[in-house]
C-alpha cells in the first residue's frame, strides 16, 4: 500500500475521530471494569486520602485503560471506519 493511499485511509473528520475517541474510552471501561470497581470501592468515602490510599488500585486501573485507549488502537479504528465507509460507496441522491 503507497504512502498516500495510508494516508488517506487514516484521515476522518475530526467529529467522526471524536466519536471513534469515546466509543474507545466506553470499550475500555467496559473492559477495565473490574480495576474500576476496585479504585471506586477503595475512593468510597475518602477525600484526600485516596491519593496514597488507593494508589496500587489506580495504577492497576491506568494500566489496564493504557491497553484500550493509545494511538495504536485508535488508528485501528480509524482504518477499520474508513473500509466501512469505502465498502458503502459513494452517497446516492
Amino acid at each position: 500500500m503507497g504512502y498516500i493511499q495510508e494516508a488517506r485511509e487514516n484521515h476522518v473528520k475530526k467529529k467522526v475521530e471524536e466519536a471513534l475517541r469515546s466509543k474507545m474510552k466506553q470499550k475500555a471501561l467496559k473492559q477495565c471494569e473490574e480495576y474500576a470497581s476496585k479504585y471506586a470501592q477503595c475512593a468510597s468515602g475518602r477525600t484526600l486520602s485516596v491519593v496514597w490510599q488507593c494508589r496500587k488500585q489506580a495504577k492497576e486501573l491506568n494500566e489496564c485503560l493504557h491497553q484500550y485507549t493509545n494511538d495504536a488502537v485508535l488508528e485501528e479504528m480509524k482504518r477499520e471506519y474508513t473500509l466501512q465507509q469505502d465498502a458503502k460507496g459513494p452517497l446516492r441522491a
